[in-house]
């Protein structure tokens, strides 16, 4: 039997639980000075490395090594290239290659287009804003979700609209208790549940579906702190654009103090949320809404209930991607899905190489899952406006997955018999690529920690390069794979 939601006076009558217990308020540390000149220029101020600046030098001296090995190479370059030319396999090679690089380039600047005409959209006033309700599922978080909650009871959102719901998905550590503790301090503004057993992410927010009772679903992991405008500046979108089904927020990494992967991690998420999804908000088709912050209009969200909590996978139950089944269906349904770059959310990333290769083996399996789902319907009249958006988008995902393994085996191909100028021309190409992440996330935020751009394009080409052919491969398997 699942537990019922616990009242304030419960704790405070339990004596196991003190009602006047110090608990400490969490911190969004902001760089205020810049964002009274640039309002969109929040970020988090994070403390110089020793061992990081290190790294940055010995990748920046590494890249402009491989320059210098193209240069000295040259004549093997050519070489190649002539050998391509004078084979039927080879001229098929360079055809298909010349135009996934068009394509591809096309497609970037079509993106650098999009961005630059996003605006996102401003917060509607507390008369217009709608009820909201806020889930947030925790397993082994321990006080991350307490702090999760301080932070979402402390946002300037009306507070009649606002409901929270946490729910312990069977946690094997302290976070129930740190989930009570934050019914102590909030008493009625916050209800908690626990799940008899853990049953995994998709079934806790199922539970808040259905015992939520706003106009708008919020959904925010339990490791993750928002910013004070965060949850009205997500939800305005519903309010200005009745077609809109769910809006992905802006998602930064919380724990990049000191360990490194983290810091490498930051760059990229403002690239992949800032940049791309800015890019496909200006289609309506944004194509996953991130689980550290998302919003859902319940009617949306009751219209795919049944079908994403029964939704599997090769005859198994999905367990797995269920913040990008959730949006795709809501795709399917004809809405928009759109991007609040001005809602801001600071989540935990894993700091070591196996939880890292564990996340994006579970993203990457979502992918292909989803990819697989989506052809049933992008080619359908799924939408009365313009399908174009989503489409193109649907078709560059298609054929990074479709190029992935014959890329794969030309690239073992290639080390095997010209290493070196799978080296050099790899550490040109990071360069050159990594250039733009590095220069966009400069502009926005900060000179010094852009840099890390290079350093994770290195680290991702050399070290997780098998990720993605991995994924395909192993896209039935089950498993969250990072929860301990």
């Amino acid at each position: 039997m699942e537990s019922e939601t616990i009242i304030s006076k419960q704790f405070y009558s339990s004596g196991t639980i003190s009602s006047d217990a110090q608990l400490r308020t969490p911190i969004f540390n902001i760089n205020t000075k810049s964002e009274k000149a640039q309002p969109e220029k929040v970020h988090v101020e994070r403390p110089a490395s020793k061992r990081g600046l290190a790294i940055i030098i010995a990748t920046l001296l590494l890249l402009f090594a491989g320059v210098f090995m193209v240069f000295q190479f040259q004549p093997d370059f050519d070489q190649l290239h002539l050998e391509r030319l004078n084979s039927t396999g080879g001229m098929i090679f360079l055809a298909i290659t010349i135009s996934l690089f068009v394509f591809k380039g096309s497609m970037f600047l079509y993106n650098l287009y999009l961005y630059l005409r996003y605006k996102p959209i401003e917060s509607v006033s507390d008369e217009l804003l709608p009820t909201v309700t806020v889930i947030v599922p925790a397993y082994n978080e321990g006080k991350l979700v307490y702090e999760t909650l301080m932070s979402l009871a402390e946002s300037d959102f009306p507070e009649h609209k606002l409901e929270l719901l946490a729910i312990d998905d069977g946690s094997k550590d302290d976070t129930w208790y740190w989930i009570q503790q934050a019914k102590v301090k909030l008493g009625d503004r916050v209800s908690i549940f626990q799940q008899p057993k853990n049953k995994g992410k998709r079934h806790a927010l199922y539970r808040g579906f259905n015992l939520g009772k706003g106009e708008i679903f919020v959904t925010v992991d339990s490791d993750s702190i928002v910013k004070k405008d965060t949850l009205r500046n997500l939800v305005s979108p519903f309010v200005v654009d009745e077609k809109c089904g769910a809006v992905a927020g802006n998602v930064q990494v919380l724990n990049n103090e000191k360990a490194i992967l983290p810091k490498m991690l930051n760059v990229s998420f403002v690239m992949s949320f800032e940049f791309m999804r800015s890019a496909e908000s200006m289609l309506g088709s944004v194509l996953c809404t991130p689980g550290a912050l998302a919003a859902y209009r319940s009617t949306a969200v009751f219209a795919c209930l049944p079908e994403w909590i029964e939704q599997t996978f090769m005859g198994q139950p999905s367990d797995i991607g269920e913040d990008r089944a959730m949006t795709n269906m809501i795709l399917k349904q004809g809405h928009h899905v759109l991007f609040q770059r001005n809602s801001y959310v600071l989540t935990n990333v894993p700091e070591s190489y196996k939880g890292l290769y564990k996340m994006f083996i579970r993203w990457g399996r979502s992918n292909v899952r989803e990819n697989i789902m989506m052809a049933k319907y992008v080619w359908k009249d799924f939408r009365k406006e313009s399908k174009f958006g989503a489409r193109l988008l649907f078709t560059e995902q298609f054929l990074r997955i479709l190029m992935t393994m014959p890329f794969f085996i030309f690239m073992f191909y290639f080390i095997a018999t010209h290493p070196l100028l799978f080296i050099s021309s790899a550490l040109l190409g990071i360069l050159i690529v990594s250039s733009f992440s590095a220069f966009f996330y400069a502009k926005k935020y900060s000179l010094g920690e852009s840099f890390w751009a290079y350093s994770y394009s290195v680290f991702y080409t050399f070290a997780l390069f098998w990720i993605a052919p991995y994924s395909i491969l192993t896209a039935h398997k089950r498993g969250w794979l990072t929860r301990g």
